[in-house]
């Protein structure tokens, strides 16, 4: 009777485990709440380059530097946000977090992308010399600059 109680003791402990690491979150910078996430569709514009307003927001990673985890791109509603971090204070996962839910609190703002700063980027992002060569003009991009991360692992 007590090995049945403890092999059922044993399985659930197991299954709680698994349960567990499946809806982990992984915080990276400063910790938030997340309770106060925005609606970023119909708010976008309260947001926009206003120093004092944060805002969190919800979307999909698409990718992330893969050198060192200094930047990535989420897909948040139909925008590709380009998310950097500020005072380069912390970093994210160079891989295995594409695809997954991400919650990023910090700053909205449009932004000039340079070209050398664009250059920069598709050499993190391991892109060919041809590539990069061809990048001649700056862009204006989504960018957001958070102070804390949130990664869901699905």
């Amino acid at each position: 009777m007590k090995k049945i109680l403890f092999y059922i003791v044993t399985i659930l402990i197991v299954n709680l485990n698994i349960v567990n690491s499946q809806s982990k979150e992984n915080y990276y910078g400063e910790e938030f709440s997340v309770l106060d996430i925005k609606d970023y569709s119909s708010n976008k514009l309260d947001f926009l380059n206003k120093s004092e307003n944060k805002i969190r927001i919800e979307g999909e990673i698409l990718s992330t530097c893969p050198m060192k985890g200094c930047w990535m791109k989420v897909k948040a509603d139909k925008d590709t946000i380009l998310v950097r971090f500020k005072d380069y204070g912390f970093f994210v996962p160079t891989d295995g977090v594409t695809g997954n839910k991400t919650i990023i609190n910090g700053k909205l703002k449009v932004d000039t992308l340079s070209i050398d700063l664009l250059r920069h980027y598709a050499e993190d992002a391991g892109k060919p010399q041809e590539e990069i060569n061809e990048i001649n003009n700056s862009e204006v991009s989504l960018t957001f600059l958070a102070d804390g991360v949130i990664i869901k692992k699905d």
